[in-house]
């Protein structure tokens, strides 16, 4: 294990859709709030300024009406092709209180209109990587995967 998969978790995924509609589903808002946390959960809000230096706000919500903000920063953003996002900012270049990861997401083109999608999270520190895991990284990002599919086939 290298240092820096040792806080990396990935999950990797075919999709049968163009990179164009997977990068759409993950910068325009009202797209985003369709899939992007596994049901019963829900995205009440979604404010993306997809840029690099650009801030997000995204407002989970459990079945109970519970809201939960999520506020971070993009880092590199290469249209259909690649997304880096990070909870370190919560606005512009300032910090937030306690960073716990930065995300990767890759869309690479395998022909006849399929995808190969790669999410990685790397963390900080190995006790972010277990936590995140134990809160059911795998699992949660698996269903999320499996809605964003849903509804790529309808787009």
């Amino acid at each position: 294990m290298t240092a820096s998969t040792q806080h990396e978790l990935v999950l990797v995924r075919e999709f049968d859709a163009p990179r164009e509609k997977i990068y759409r589903a993950w910068t325009d808002p009202d797209l985003l709030k369709q899939w992007f946390v596994p049901r019963p959960w829900g995205v009440a809000e979604a404010t993306l300024d997809v840029r690099p230096g650009g801030s997000n706000v995204i407002v989970m919500q459990d079945p109970e009406g519970n809201q939960y903000p999520n506020r971070g920063v993009y880092l590199e953003i290469i249209e259909n092709e690649k997304i880096v996002f990070t909870d370190a900012y919560t606005s512009a270049w300032v910090a937030s209180e306690k960073p716990f990861f930065t995300g990767i997401i890759l869309l690479e083109e395998l022909g006849n209109g399929r995808t190969k999608y790669t999410a990685k999270a790397l963390h900080w520190r190995a006790e972010d990587k277990e936590a995140h895991e134990k809160m059911g990284f795998h699992e949660g990002w698996g269903k999320a995967a499996d809605q964003l599919a849903e509804l790529l086939a309808t787009m």
